[in-house]
């Protein structure tokens, strides 16, 4: 049985941005990136821990996408999995970490 799968807005955000990204570069790139994060998100839903935890943050893990500098962040929540940030692999890294802290504030 796969866990549901909730996103964040940030990363809903930062998953539209990528997908403009890309389909400016090529048309239909936006659309092969979309469908590699859409594969990757159903994966971890149907076999939560099958990513390595974050350094530092063990309850988020991290899927590294095929073919993209990307990686999923996640949070596995009870019968949900949360994604927390769709992030480039070399830019800032951490980033969403800022999100999270101020959602436990």
């Amino acid at each position: 049985m796969s866990l549901r799968r909730v996103v964040l807005p940030e990363a809903a955000d930062e998953l539209v941005d990528a997908v403009a990204w890309y389909e400016e570069r090529r048309p239909g790139l936006g659309a092969e990136f979309f469908g590699v994060v859409d594969a990757g998100m159903a994966t971890v839903c149907a076999t939560p821990m099958v990513a390595a935890a974050w350094p530092g943050l063990p309850r988020y893990r991290r899927l590294v996408l095929q073919r993209f500098p990307y990686v999923l962040v996640y949070e596995v929540r009870g019968e949900e999995v949360e994604f927390v940030a769709v992030a480039h692999t070399s830019r800032r890294p951490g980033y969403w970490a800022d999100r999270i802290r101020a959602r436990e504030t």
